[in-house]
């Protein structure tokens, strides 16, 4: 069960990177929007756990500095 929880953390992370990513590029969605950088936070959040959970850390330790960015982003204006 755990391992489909895993599994699904990493999916919902990659919808709300890449959906983020695509509104922005689509100019729906700007970069300082406290959306767009919750999106990369919790995102990156869940793929924290799922690339750890799978031994991928190299990919966790971006995805940890991909968190801090936001969290740095967040306070800097804060929106937390």
């Amino acid at each position: 069960m755990l391992h489909y929880f895993i599994e699904t953390l990493g999916w919902v992370a990659s919808v709300l990177i890449v959906g983020a990513y695509f509104l922005n590029i689509q100019g729906r969605l700007d970069a300082k929007d406290p959306r767009y950088v919750w999106a990369n936070l919790i995102g990156g959040l869940f793929f924290v756990v799922n690339t750890y959970y799978h031994g991928a850390y190299p990919s966790a330790l971006v995805n940890v500095v991909w968190v801090l960015i936001a969290v740095f982003s967040l306070t800097r204006r804060r929106t937390i």
